[in-house]
């Protein structure tokens, strides 16, 4: 009788097992070590919201999940092969194991339920923030790929920066002059489209100095990836002192310059602009509803 001879593929096949585990854990912290954790890091009372709202969905899904992964490894482990566990093929009911598997997931589901509902009312990104100082508006603009920053109020404007005073509620209204982009600020809370004809509005309020990363985190070509901006809390003599730092640029933001602005440009520093068309973000809506006039010589696509 002829012996089997070994495969020369088991060795093999058992070294490519012994390496999987230690490869797919590496695979997965080198995949979350790309992950942005600085939305748990708030520096605002809309952030300190929405981490909290995350954090207690989580907590509550983990009531569920940890004791299913336990209980799914004891039952493994408890009716192995020659465990000697107690066999009864006519069971079919237990008024216990129903009220267990039943009534905790529906709990938690209520709860979840309710969270929703009342933070879905009270973070509405349209809901002005309740404050004993005056809000300050700052018109938002998405470019290819780039952000303008436009202060009607203080009549200057910015590319891939924006700047607010502490504790002082922001009123960003928000639209595209290029394709959809969502306009983000991790550590200041929600996040919101910018598209082409229409005004979104975020109220957002910082109540920490700090120079925080905003971005835009909806895909929109290829310098999406550098399309990020820096947003400053400053004080409020600090705010004072930027202001007047723009206003001390020798560029200005008008029709006949507003098109070589606007062209898509990739890794986009920052520009200061110490004057800016009236009226020019209701332009830019307008123009994509058919209803520009004063600017229209100038705008991008005319």
């Amino acid at each position: 009788m002829m012996q089997e001879r070994p495969s020369p593929f088991g060795a093999l096949r058992g070294g490519v097992a012994k390496c999987a585990a230690p490869a797919t854990a590496l695979g997965a912290l080198l995949a979350l070590g790309g992950c942005n954790y600085s939305i748990l890091d708030p520096k605002g009372a809309i952030g300190v919201a929405e981490k909290s709202l995350i954090l207690n969905s989580t907590y509550a899904m983990l009531v569920i999940v940890i004791p299913t992964i336990l209980l799914t490894l004891f039952f493994a482990w408890r009716y192995r092969a020659g465990s000697g566990a107690r066999y009864e093929p006519d069971w079919g009911h237990s008024v216990k194991i129903e009220i267990f598997c039943w009534g905790i997931p529906t709990l938690i589901i209520a709860f979840l339920g309710y969270l929703t509902w009342t933070s879905t009312h009270a973070l509405d990104p349209y809901r002005p923030l309740e404050s004993a100082k005056k809000p300050l508006v700052i018109d938002a603009v998405a470019l290819d790929w780039k952000w303008l920053f436009i202060y009607p109020e203080q009549g200057i404007a910015t590319i891939n920066e924006v700047a607010f005073p502490t504790d002082t509620p922001i009123d960003f209204r928000i639209t595209s002059d290029a394709v959809m982009n969502s306009f983000f600020i991790p550590q200041l809370g929600s996040q919101i489209y910018a598209m082409a004809g229409m005004r979104t509005q975020l109220h957002l309020i910082a109540n920490e100095p700090g120079t925080y990363p905003g971005m835009s985190a909806n895909y929109s070509g290829r310098g999406f990836s550098d399309m990020r901006f820096n947003a400053r809390a400053e004080t409020d003599a600090g705010f004072n002192d930027w202001v007047a730092k723009v206003r001390a640029s020798s560029d200005k933001l008008e029709a006949d310059n507003y098109s070589k602005v606007a062209a898509p440009e990739e890794k986009a520093p920052v520009q200061y602009f110490s004057a800016v068309e009236p009226n020019l973000f209701n332009e830019i809506i307008a123009k994509y509803l058919g209803k520009a006039e004063s600017f229209r010589s100038g705008m991008k696509g005319e």
